[in-house]
């Protein structure tokens, strides 16, 4: 809408500082409020069917008005709201018993999903906009959220997935007086555009293969016909929780987890040296040099760190299919290995939160900050297409069927 020069100058005549606009009592506030007040009275207008002053053409007429405090972007502001005699009237622009203005509740999402606590959350909202705002509203503004998280759980899901990435992240949660370290599960996929897609959140009190089997399941009736590849960690019995639902599914031990379980006793000063030989295993050409660089890094590292080689050898055969896999679909697993970074962005976000009242709030968290996480997710994976290319020639006939 085009505004008249001359408005603004009149509305400006008196502008000597910043605070005159922007400050609690500045210009743009009241003129918010004006604005408000005459589009309410606007709205009653078109109600009753006749302006003001004139005389009525039904039963129903002006009833005086009401104040009401209203949460803006610039602080809080009363509003006077004109009132109908038969109650009939219902604005839109500010509805009865609304008592913030619409992205109000945005900005508390956006804090929450940020890993700010309520106490930080508040200070922020009265440092801000110098409003006071109770715990009770921020819990019942982040709570608006739970029936989204449900639906976005039970969504349907694509037929294929070429790769899915498992894993379970811990969290400190209360469960009958007792704070305890419960496990996340966690599924993410890539799409056959080759975009990421976190598919589901699952809490449970351990991470095991008995759950996991349950998560595939719940993955197979949303509609995930099949996948390709599913990378996971060690855990036993893991392998045959997928199989047993995706029974053509390969089951690929992540390589992110065996470098980083690698290093976990290893001091920063050999920490570069140890992560060069071990790339020189998951980067081999075959299976046969990846196993003739696992012996050379035994007999280089075998005294310092004696664990490190037998643990490779000991999952050697979940490495495996990784080693067999054209160069495209390596990079695809290895790189886009996001769950990892997923991981780290949400224990950055949670960790400020010390433990959660219950199983749903730390959902709640989770949910809204790979809300905001995922719209990084704009472009495919890096040489997608040749990927998916390889993909056809591995999984015959499995793409063209689902």
């Amino acid at each position: 809408m085009a505004i008249r020069q001359e408005l603004l100058e009149e509305l400006l005549k008196d502008y000597k500082s910043p605070e005159d606009l922007l400050g609690q009592g500045g210009l743009l506030k009241e003129l918010t409020k004006a604005l408000v007040e005459k589009a309410l009275d606007g709205e009653l207008t078109h109600h009753l069917g006749y302006p003001k002053h004139s005389v009525s053409k039904n039963d129903n007429a002006r009833n005086g008005k009401s104040k009401k405090g209203l949460i803006t972007g610039h602080g809080k502001m009363e509003i006077v709201s004109p009132r109908d005699r038969n109650g009939s009237f219902e604005p839109e622009l500010v509805k009865k018993r609304q008592t913030r203005f619409d992205g109000f509740d945005d900005k508390i999402l956006s804090m929450y999903a940020r890993g700010m606590t309520v106490r930080e959350i508040q200070g922020h909202l009265e440092d801000i906009y110098a409003v006071e705002v109770s715990p009770d509203l921020i819990s019942s503004v982040t709570d608006s959220v739970l029936d989204e998280v449900k639906a976005w759980q039970d969504r349907p899901l694509d037929a294929v997935y070429p790769i899915v990435f498992m894993d379970a992240l811990r969290v400190k949660i209360r469960d009958n007086g007792h704070v305890i370290n419960k496990a996340v599960y966690m599924a993410l996929g890539v799409n056959l555009d080759g975009h990421k897609e976190v598919l589901g959140l699952w809490v449970a009190k351990e991470e095991g293969a008995k759950f996991w089997l349950k998560v595939v399941t719940e993955l197979k009736n949303r509609g995930v016909k099949d996948m390709f590849i599913a990378c996971v960690d060690g855990l036993k019995g893991f392998p045959e929780a997928i199989e047993s639902v995706y029974p053509e599914t390969q089951v690929q031990l992540c390589v992110v987890h065996m470098v980083r379980n690698s290093l976990r006793f290893v001091p920063w000063k050999d920490k570069k040296a140890v992560v060069a030989d071990l790339k020189t295993i998951y980067t081999a050409t075959n299976a046969e040099v990846a196993k003739e660089n696992l012996n050379a890094f035994r007999t280089k590292w075998n005294e310092k760190y004696p664990t490190i080689a037998d643990s490779w050898e000991r999952n050697w055969e979940g490495l495996i299919p990784f080693l067999s896999y054209p160069d495209y679909i390596r990079k695809a697993i290895y790189t886009t290995n996001a769950i990892e970074s997923l991981n780290r962005s949400l224990r950055k976000i949670s960790k400020n939160r010390g433990s959660f009242p219950n199983d749903e709030s730390a959902l709640k968290l989770l949910y809204l900050a790979l809300r905001n996480i995922s719209k990084k997710w704009t472009m495919p994976i890096r040489l997608w297409k040749q990927a998916l290319n390889q993909f056809v020639i591995l999984f015959p006939g499995r793409l063209v069927e689902n």
